[in-house]
């Protein structure tokens, strides 16, 4: 019972104390409902935006490698070829077999990554081309950009003709030693047949000294390109690969004596990167060579194109308002141009990035966890809605959102210079990140500086006016 005492005493004194506080509204930032302004301003005369070549893009050890022919009517003609090592089997020494060694068959397998095709997959037919690289091959810890330029031997060493049937699995005839052979089904993955005696002139005819050292072997052989036929119909495509598990296989019958056997004999591929070009339109030109600010303005992945974006009279418009501001929320809002999305379809996410006095790329205050600001949501920013809504509940064209709220704070403050900021296209995941990337093809044509449009890019700024 004392206790009970104690507490219910205790409970009075902090009602006491508590009741004694008078307009608690001024604790904090010292606003209350007389000097607060908060309400939306859609600030589209200060954005500054305009389509720029992209940086180079890394395509060495992708998880996914590019290779396209791909005849867009807006942005031209995208080509990717693939660079692939060649390895003996195992990757170390390799001993003939005896025996009479006889190859059947050879084969270039290559597996489709997860969603792997971008362009027409119904009008348009493919062919891959296999050719031996001549003067260099691919070297472990390198990094390689989609600028490279490969030398190839002219000898065409395998060719397949194909559709774009990415998410189809196959069913393969396999043989196994001391017994008969089998049907397995596999991946989705495309096979090119390879020519044998390609096969036996670097690994059968070839001296012992080649077969001595994988890297004597390596340095020999150089390695594989691949490329696709550019005079076949229709307007083409992308084809993402999983190149990690790429390999040669070697269809092979082994007489040693009187008995004959077959199997398999694997030659992998450890290392693989890709070279990418692009052939632009005389629209596309002429938009990467304007300085004004942009009606429409062009996004392309695969080293392709990027946005440059600037606020150069953000101060003057806030300044209008009078007395500090602090920004609630800032959100940049970018329209697809209506119908852009057809027949091809728009890239699924792009981000916000800008460089420092360094010129080094970096994340935006609002995307970098390093800064206090930073917050998860920002995950979400800049997926591709593909059917957004406006007040009413009609239908708007697509639309990509960036949250910039501490970035659009700090460049008001004059904390932030503005040394080059960008959008660009991304790999489509909830990790954040800036760095340009030929995992992804696609492209977006958006609304700019167009004050003729209800679909402009637009600024949502959320504020709250501090009278001192």
């Amino acid at each position: 019972m004392k206790f009970l005492r104690l507490d219910l005493l205790t409970l009075l004194i902090s009602l006491f104390i508590l009741s004694g506080c008078k307009n608690q509204d001024n604790i904090g930032l010292g606003v209350v409902s007389a000097n607060q302004i908060s309400g939306n301003l859609i600030d589209t005369s200060t954005i500054v935006v305009n389509t720029v070549a992209e940086d180079s893009v890394a395509t060495s050890g992708l998880s996914r490698t590019p290779l396209s022919f791909f005849k867009d009517p807006v942005f031209g003609n995208t080509e990717a070829n693939v660079v692939l090592d060649l390895n003996l089997p195992n990757s170390t020494a390799y001993t003939l077999p005896t025996g009479t060694f006889i190859v059947d068959s050879a084969l270039l397998v290559m597996n489709y990554a997860q969603n792997s095709f971008y362009g027409d997959s119904v009008t348009s037919r493919y062919k891959a081309n296999v050719y031996q690289l001549s003067n260099e091959r691919l070297y472990s810890g390198v990094s390689y950009s989609n600028k490279k330029t490969w030398q190839v031997d002219g000898a065409l060493l395998g060719t397949k003709s194909f559709l774009s049937r990415t998410s189809d699995s196959i069913r393969i005839t396999t043989p196994v030693a001391g017994g008969p052979d089998t049907l397995v089904k596999v991946r989705p993955q495309l096979r090119i047949p390879i020519s044998t005696s390609f096969i036996r002139s670097i690994l059968y005819d070839a001296p012992a000294s080649q077969l001595s050292s994988n890297l004597i072997f390596k340095n020999n052989v150089k390695g594989l390109y691949v490329t696709l036929d550019q005079n076949q119909a229709g307007p083409g495509g992308t084809f993402m690969f999983n190149l990690d598990t790429a390999n040669v296989q070697v269809y092979y019958r082994n007489a040693n004596g009187s008995v004959i056997d077959t199997g398999v004999l694997v030659l992998p591929s450890n290392l693989h990167a890709a070279s990418i070009k692009h052939i632009h339109t005389a629209t596309i030109t002429n938009a990467v060579s304007s300085t004004t600010n942009s009606k429409v303005f062009y996004l392309q992945s695969m080293g392709g194109l990027r946005s440059k974006i600037s606020f150069p009279y953000l101060k003057n418009i806030l300044a209008s308002v009078g007395g500090d501001v602090v920004i609630n929320r800032a959100e940049l809002v970018v329209s697809i141009v209506p119908g852009s999305n057809i027949p091809f379809a728009t890239l699924p996410k792009l981000a916000m990035y800008r460089y420092d006095l360094a010129n080094q790329l970096e994340l935006i205050q609002d995307a970098a966890s390093s800064d206090p600001r930073y917050f998860t949501d920002n995950a979400s920013s800049g997926f591709y809605i593909a059917q957004p809504k406006d007040k009413t509940g009609d239908a708007l064209p697509g639309q990509y959102h960036f949250l910039i709220t501490a970035y659009i704070q700090d460049l008001i403050r004059g904390v932030t210079k503005d040394y080059g900021t960008y959008i660009g296209p991304v790999v489509p995941t909830t990790t954040i990140t800036v760095a340009p990337t030929a995992q992804v093809d696609g492209r977006t044509i958006a609304v700019g500086y167009d004050t003729s449009s209800p679909y402009r890019i637009k600024l949502n700024l959320f504020y709250t006016k501090v009278v001192k």
